[in-house]
């Protein structure tokens, strides 16, 4: 549920499968101004699988509508609205926090940034790249692969340091439930669930040429890069027979 500061323009949103994509020209910059202002926000980075996940899982689709933006981060997302006549630019959710990281670097104050996730030293690796691309940030990391004890002395580590950036990598639906349940410890901040992008800043995994990004193919290079991602990828043809002949 969108908490606009009057100065905010509040994003228009349209309806993919009955849940709220938010419209926006300049997603980064929309987000700065929340970080600005001090309003936290939940981002939810949509695409195929995850809308078939929502419409199979009532509790994850609830997550999904309260979060404060919703992007269109997968291609089948963007087609499902150009069948409906809107054109709308994808937008990565690995793109958004880089330039959201980027545009950070650039600020006169200093920020801090939580990375959160991968297994064991994915997380130090994906900051140390960061952190030598800006010095002037300060970054948390811990991975993924918490006992419960530890967890808990996470969660308190967050609650006292307060990072303003919050980069979730916990892989679909993990990363979304986590920050549902666990956002009130920094309720200031921005949070985003990132998937597999610690991955790739770490060098452990790379993105899809661009050429592929260019043509909509992204998901091929991950299912190549993932092959026990195939059950998951047959969320795609639902999700394409509904953008054809479902006009919710």
């Amino acid at each position: 549920m969108l908490q606009l500061d009057s100065k905010i323009p509040d994003p228009k949103i349209f309806p993919v499968l009955n849940l709220p994509v938010h419209l926006l020209e300049d997603y980064a910059s929309w987000l700065h101004s929340r970080l600005e202002h001090k309003l936290g926000t939940h981002v939810v980075t949509l695409n195929a699988e995850m809308a078939i996940l929502a419409k199979q899982t009532p509790d994850f689709a609830d997550i999904i509508r309260k979060a404060e933006l919703v992007i269109p981060d997968g291609a089948g997302v963007i087609l499902y609205m150009r069948l409906r006549g809107l054109k709308h630019k994808r937008c990565p959710g690995i793109e958004l926090a880089e330039t959201l990281l980027e545009s950070l670097g650039r600020a006169t104050e200093s920020y801090s940034v939580c990375f959160y996730g991968g297994t064991p030293g994915t997380a130090v690796e994906a900051a140390n790249l960061w952190q030598n691309k800006i010095p002037s940030l300060s970054i948390l990391a811990q991975h993924g692969y918490l006992s419960e004890t530890n967890q808990q002395s996470w969660k308190n580590i967050l609650k006292q340091e307060q990072p303003q950036l919050i980069f979730v990598g916990l892989g679909v639906p993990r990363q979304e439930l986590w920050i549902q349940q666990n956002r009130h410890l920094c309720p200031n901040s921005i949070w985003i669930g990132v998937g597999g992008s610690l991955d790739i800043w770490a060098g452990k995994k790379t993105r899809a040429p661009s050429f592929l990004r260019n043509n909509n193919l992204e998901w091929l290079y991950r299912l190549y890069q993932e092959p026990w991602r195939w059950k998951r990828m047959l969320a795609l043809p639902k999700f394409m027979w509904l953008s054809l002949f479902n006009r919710s």
